[in-house]
């Protein structure tokens, strides 16, 4: 991410990339597969990360690089984003904060190298340089053991009883080998990188012609059939709605706008927060806006299913404005979501 502080928005795009470039080391912003944790100490556990509506554990979302220039406690910075994506729950959100000095225990003092390192396989690393283990499944932190082989490691009881049918009912008496073998559980996301570019600006004489076919068609076509119905709304949505669809006309394929401090872009009229509802940060300041995540991102997701699946309009992350270091370790910020909603 470019300055924190100079209010320009800035737009993310999911790309494929290799999977060396979106290990933690490399500091990624990304979408799906396993979180690329940032440090390894004060890992949020298997309570901070079950839902807290159905109970069962979230599925990694993404995740953004954000450090804060100025900030020498803040030089790495990464906020990451997990939702619930169970039937017929498919509600729970949660986020979290960590950021690191420069001089830590866990990166390097120079910037990551930008070639692949030698060994540029397709591994899957489930143990912290501190010695923490992490759940096959899901790559959270894992403190629950298989209890008859000792070496494979779960955040919950679902998740090791979906790792013993899948395969290791199997390599559990082979402990040399299942390491390396991690079967396709179905319930990480596709990972890509997330690229980040400068909004421009945008001019309303060029919006005002724009045609909207390729915008709401690149967004899928159910969410198109419910935009077009919101777009039917009385005068004050059709505001809102038509204030969307013009700021995200050049760039359809946003996934995310980041923009510490700035105003969301509401899709809906409806359910937009009042400042009273985004609680302050423990340490007694105020949350910002730190980004929000676009519709777009779900058709990547390929998380459809006959019945309730995951959906949003916007996902609103609002963070501690200050930034604030509350002991080591990750910080439950907050979030916002918005649903495409039509009236009848």
């Amino acid at each position: 991410m470019a300055a924190a502080g100079a209010r320009l928005v800035e737009l993310g795009f999911a790309e494929s990339a290799p999977a060396w470039r979106l290990r933690s080391e490399q500091f990624p912003s990304k979408v799906g597969g396993r979180p690329a944790w940032l440090g390894a100490a004060g890992l949020p556990g298997p309570r901070a990360l079950a839902c807290a509506l159905c109970g069962r554990p979230l599925s990694f979302l993404l995740q953004v690089y954000a450090p804060l220039p100025g900030r020498a406690d803040a030089f790495h910075r990464g906020i990451f984003l997990f939702c619930c994506r169970e039937p017929p729950c498919c509600a729970g959100l949660r986020v979290f904060r960590n950021q690191l000095p420069r001089k830590n225990d866990f990166y390097s003092y120079e910037p990551p190298s930008e070639n692949p390192p030698p060994e540029t396989g397709e591994s899957v690393c489930l143990q912290l340089k501190s010695g923490a283990h992490l759940c096959r499944v899901c790559g959270c932190l894992g403190p629950k053991t298989c209890s008859r082989c000792h070496k494979a490691y779960y955040c919950s009881k679902e998740h090791q009883t979906l790792d013993w049918r899948l395969g290791h009912k199997q390599t559990c008496a082979q402990p040399d080998h299942f390491d390396h073998i991690i079967p396709d559980h179905n319930f990480l996301f596709p990972e890509f990188e997330i690229v980040i570019e400068t909004e421009e600006e945008i001019m309303p004489e060029v919006v005002e012609k724009e045609d909207y076919s390729e915008i709401t068609g690149s967004m899928g076509e159910a969410l198109e059939e419910e935009l077009d119905s919101m777009a039917k709304h009385e005068s004050r949505e059709d505001t809102i709605f038509q204030k969307f669809k013009t700021q995200i006309a050049l760039e359809p394929e946003q996934i995310l706008r980041y923009g510490r401090g700035i105003a969301p872009i509401w899709i809906s009229g409806e359910n937009i927060p009042q400042e009273k509802d985004i609680p302050d940060c423990p340490c007694g300041a105020k949350r910002i806006l730190e980004f929000q995540v676009m519709p777009q991102l779900l058709n990547y997701l390929k998380a459809d299913r006959l019945g309730k699946s995951i959906d949003w309009g916007i996902l609103a992350v609002f963070t501690c404005a200050e930034s604030c270091s509350l002991g080591t370790g990750y910080t439950e910020e907050f979030v916002w979501k918005q649903d495409v909603t039509a009236t009848p």
